[in-house]
């Protein structure tokens, strides 16, 4: 089977395709979270032109590998936080390809994909924050729970740069932002500097929660701004 995940959620984007076990065979649910999904391509897409670039590039992965739609079987995709026209836009392209394969979908979260990279050498670990530059002098901060070789959210929000450095001091920082460890390193506290995650992150992720169950329903697929638009705030004025 196959699985389309894709991330529009930053200024340069990600589609990834990925081989999977069949959800439908009589594979065990362990035996399936279990199996190692085999990523078939990674392809980057340009910031700023999502709109234009999305569906073509989606239709020619799909062609460069002897594939149409009706071979993809789930759909994973960033949720956020990140750009809102970007989110918007590979939320929709989802959302429209799942309601007529009629096919499963997991929302992830970019903080999620972040804080996992703590599970590679120190899976039980406890407390990690997971931090991405929000601009405005802000961060967009996850705080997860490091057990049972996962990582379970205990809290998404936006801070100021002084509420995080208060809370990176008694706990440790993975961030793919040198505006946000730099910073913090020279405040003393315990900073990794990581890749930014691809949609090759949101994939494997993300077909962990359709075996687990954690799918959303087309309606209820939603971004995860954490901040809020410029329209909504100046609306309140």
């Amino acid at each position: 089977m196959i699985l389309l995940a894709i991330d529009t959620s930053g200024k340069d984007g990600s589609i990834a395709l990925a081989r999977v076990p069949d959800a439908s065979g009589r594979q065990p649910a362990s035996a399936l979270a279990s199996s190692r999904i085999e990523i078939v391509d990674l392809i980057l897409l340009e910031g700023g032109t999502f709109s234009a670039q999305l569906v073509p590039q989606i239709s020619g992965l799909l062609e460069m590998h002897g594939l149409s739609k009706r071979d993809l079987g789930a759909f994973a995709v960033a949720s956020g936080p990140g750009s809102f026209t970007g989110l918007r836009v590979g939320l929709a392209a989802i959302k429209a390809l799942a309601e007529v394969l009629k096919k499963p979908i997991a929302a992830v979260s970019r903080l999620e994909a972040i804080a996992r990279h703590a599970l590679q050498n120190r899976p039980n670990d406890g407390r990690v924050l997971a931090a991405l530059d929000a601009g405005r002098n802000e961060i967009y901060l996850g705080e997860y729970d490091l057990r049972d070789g996962a990582a379970h959210m205990i809290s998404e929000r936006l801070v100021s740069r002084g509420e995080f450095l208060d809370q990176a001091r008694v706990a440790r920082v993975f961030t793919p932002d040198r505006s946000i460890a730099k910073p913090a390193r020279e405040a003393g506290c315990v900073v990794e500097e990581i890749e930014r995650p691809t949609s090759e992150a949101i994939a494997r992720i993300g077909w962990e929660k359709i075996v687990s169950g954690e799918t959303i329903s087309t309606e209820d697929l939603e971004a995860n701004y954490i901040r809020r638009s410029d329209a909504e705030i100046f609306a309140k004025k």
